[in-house]
């Protein structure tokens, strides 16, 4: 158990399951996810030392040691929704619960409907450091947190007030009225994230007449070298080379983004062309040449990205590069808008475009 262990959930299962935890309970619930690889094919049984959990949860004396069982059986108690196309799925967090007597250990297991959520993640997908989470207060924190890391490489985003609630869990009756969201919720988790993890957010209130209905986060990255997390299989390396990785990918976005200059590209465009060319910056530079010969690009990220996978050519000779032709063959017709969405990995339109995220799937 170590505040470096990284949680990984799906950016689906952050938008779309509706849940009330209290704040040690969600300890539980993402410590026990920090075990977790993304990579695993199948969950197994977690075993914990119970003085450990008791520091996690606050609870110092020994005479509570009996409230660890307690805290875990409630837990398995609560049931909670995710909503998946058409199906309604109805699951507790846990399977089991076993305590060995004499040993001071505990062993839980996440419920197998979990596990397209947080087993074989490779696109749209969250990550963080546990860490971020063990000392916020607010039951709402860290949810709040989620919603918003699963946003931060848009840097901001717009939600409906009740469609937050539903996200956070704010479903008690004092959650009708927006300045109780706002002073309980929304300014609580403000402090908690500013102090206590690697993003921080200021937010706009967007009203219909005079009632508050949107809320537009703005979402700010402390350090891009706190912003990655490091793995739980790498936990032992050495934070000198984590730290030269997350250089050069720097360097390396930063050159992609001034060889194609003229196109005005993001970084995270850039990090997309990068991976496609396996970070070979030559490739690049001879691919975006040749993209920018073409008459008519409708998006030039989901072009490049085309010409590094299917290794578009110069035109032979002084020929004038025409639309839908390269070559000297027919160019396939091209819905550049969607083809950017695939190529990008954010036509998972369950979950739609405001909360899509880069590198993860379920």
């Amino acid at each position: 158990m170590d505040e470096n262990y990284i949680v990984t959930k799906s950016n689906y299962f952050i938008m779309n399951s509706s849940y009330d935890l209290s704040m040690q309970e969600q300890k539980i619930i993402l410590t026990l996810a920090s075990m977790v690889q993304p990579t695993d094919e199948d969950f197994r049984p977690y075993k914990f030392k119970i003085i450990d959990f008791m520091k996690l949860l606050g609870i110092s004396t020994k005479t509570k040691y009996t409230e660890i069982p307690k805290i875990t059986k409630e837990l398995m108690k609560k049931v909670f929704e995710i909503n998946e196309g058409k199906k309604l799925i109805q699951t507790a967090w846990l399977s089991g619960a076993v305590y060995e007597k004499g040993t001071g250990c505990v062993e839980l297991a996440f419920s197998p409907y979990l596990k397209p959520y947080m087993l074989q993640l490779k696109e749209n997908f969250t990550r963080y450091k546990l860490g971020n989470i063990l000392n916020m207060k607010s039951k709402y924190s860290p949810r709040i947190y989620e919603f918003l890391k699963c946003n931060e490489f848009k840097k901001q985003v717009t939600i409906e007030l009740e469609d937050l609630k539903i996200v956070v869990g704010a479903n008690e009756k004092a959650y009708k009225v927006y300045q109780n969201v706002k002073k309980k919720v929304i300014l609580q988790a403000q402090k908690e994230l500013s102090k206590l993890t690697d993003i921080s957010f200021d937010f706009e209130e967007i009203k219909t007449g005079r009632k508050v209905t949107s809320l537009k986060f703005n979402i700010q990255t402390k350090s891009k070298l706190f912003k990655e997390p490091i793995p739980l299989s790498s936990i032992a390396d050495e934070e000198v080379s984590a730290t030269t990785t997350h250089l050069e990918e720097e360097n390396s976005i930063k050159k992609v983004m001034s060889i194609m200059s003229d196109s005005k590209i993001e970084a995270l465009e850039a990090k997309k062309i990068i991976d496609t060319a396996n970070g070979d910056i030559n490739i690049i530079k001879e691919k975006y040449d040749i993209v920018s010969q073409m008459k008519r690009v409708g998006s030039v990220v989901a072009t490049m990205i085309d010409a590094i996978k299917k290794d578009y050519q110069a035109p032979k000779g002084n020929v004038t590069v025409a639309k839908g032709s390269f070559n000297d063959y027919e160019q396939r017709t091209y819905d550049f808008d969607e083809l950017e969405k695939r190529l990008l990995g954010w036509d998972k339109d369950e979950v739609g475009e405001e909360f899509q995220q880069l590198s993860v799937r379920k």
